[in-house]
């Protein structure tokens, strides 16, 4: 729960103008999914939750890909900062 209120305050200060760039879109769609998942946990019998969550996870999805096609370096600074993907080492 700390991480998230951490990330929404880095958001806020950087984002505040820039709401329809890809990284706002995928950052608000991050949180979204960390809640409806909290959520879920507790109320495992919620299919409408569900469906809302997948949903969500596929338009993630979605822009992240075009953001690696885009722009390389931005997708892995987003994902680094995130904590969504786990990195590949070598």
């Amino acid at each position: 729960m700390v991480r998230n209120s951490f990330i929404s305050v880095i958001s806020q200060k950087e984002n505040e103008e820039n709401r329809g760039s890809v990284e706002f879109q995928v950052f608000s769609f991050t949180t979204k999914i960390r809640r409806l998942t909290s959520h879920l946990e507790l109320h495992k019998k919620d299919y409408s939750s569900q469906r809302g969550l997948r949903k969500i996870l596929g338009k993630r999805q979605r822009l992240l890909a075009y953001l690696s096609k885009k722009n390389r370096v931005r997708y892995k600074e987003l994902i680094d900062r995130l904590d969504i993907r786990e990195t590949k080492t070598r």
